[in-house]
């Protein structure tokens, strides 16, 4: 596991599948030895905007991403593995990193280089201390300028047991902490919470939320209540098969001046 990844399973409860616009996914396409994607979004105005993505390997060389966007704008992310344990990445859209990524047994130690204006530099480390039980950190490094020093230093932890999930993580150089808990009720039912702690506020509860899935046919459904008051659901099925559809949409309080929608189709 990676330090980024020590929140995933409550952060992805709570964040993933919610969305406010309209797009259309095609992946898996073939051309030759290329897989190719295409994503279409519609903005509130009506306009569409598209790009164009492809993914494939060439003599131990993988092109893990190669995308076209609508304004221009190009991503490239590859990645190559000289031994086992060891994967080096390198990735460029508005800037270009260098990464590192070792594992070895349970622990996985990453780092990424700013190697367009050699400005930064950051690692993190996880270690599964026993079973259930993960502990890391991060920091980053700024290399020139005005700023140049020991930019940020965090340090977290998660344990799972059961259907129990928690995880705690420092921010703001441990000027706050994050915590977030998941709890699998039956195997159609999870709950998931998200809390900032801080000096200036004890505790703040970002979102509330769960998912169920015990309704068969009419598929996944999730929902979730924010600090800022706005409510948010979403559904979640299989209208076919690999064909998935999202549903999803939000509120401010009672003010349906505020509704937003979403819908995702996804092949």
């Amino acid at each position: 596991m990676k330090f980024s990844d020590i929140s995933k399973p409550s952060s992805d409860l709570l964040n993933n599948d919610y969305c406010s616009n309209v797009t259309l996914k095609a992946k898996g396409l073939s051309a030759g030895p290329i897989a190719v994607s295409i994503e279409t979004e519609r903005s509130a105005a009506g306009t569409l905007s598209s790009k164009v993505g492809g993914k494939f390997a060439y003599a131990g060389l993988n092109f893990d991403k190669l995308e076209a966007k609508a304004d221009g704008s190009n991503v490239l992310e590859t990645s190559l593995v000289p031994c086992p344990g060891c994967k080096m990445t390198f990735k460029a859209n508005k800037g270009a990193d260098l990464g590192l990524e070792y594992t070895a047994g349970k622990m996985t130690t990453t780092g990424s280089l700013d190697v367009l204006n050699m400005s930064s530099f950051s690692t993190s480390t996880c270690i599964g201390v026993s079973p259930g039980i993960n502990v890391g950190g991060n920091l980053s490094y700024n290399l020139s300028g005005d700023k140049a020093g020991l930019s940020s230093y965090n340090v977290g932890a998660s344990y799972a047991t059961g259907p129990l999930f928690a995880s705690v993580t420092s921010a703001d150089k441990f000027g706050q902490f994050n915590v977030g808990v998941m709890y699998k009720v039956n195997s159609d039912l999870s709950l998931a919470s998200s809390t900032t702690h801080s000096s200036s506020k004890k505790c703040d509860v970002l979102a509330v939320g769960g998912a169920y899935s015990g309704l068969g046919s009419i598929g996944t459904i999730k929902a979730k209540v924010g600090s800022n008051g706005v409510t948010s659901a979403c559904l979640v099925k299989e209208v076919a098969p690999k064909v998935n559809l999202t549903a999803s949409g939000s509120i401010n309080g009672t003010d349906f001046s505020t509704f937003k929608y979403g819908l995702g189709l996804t092949m």
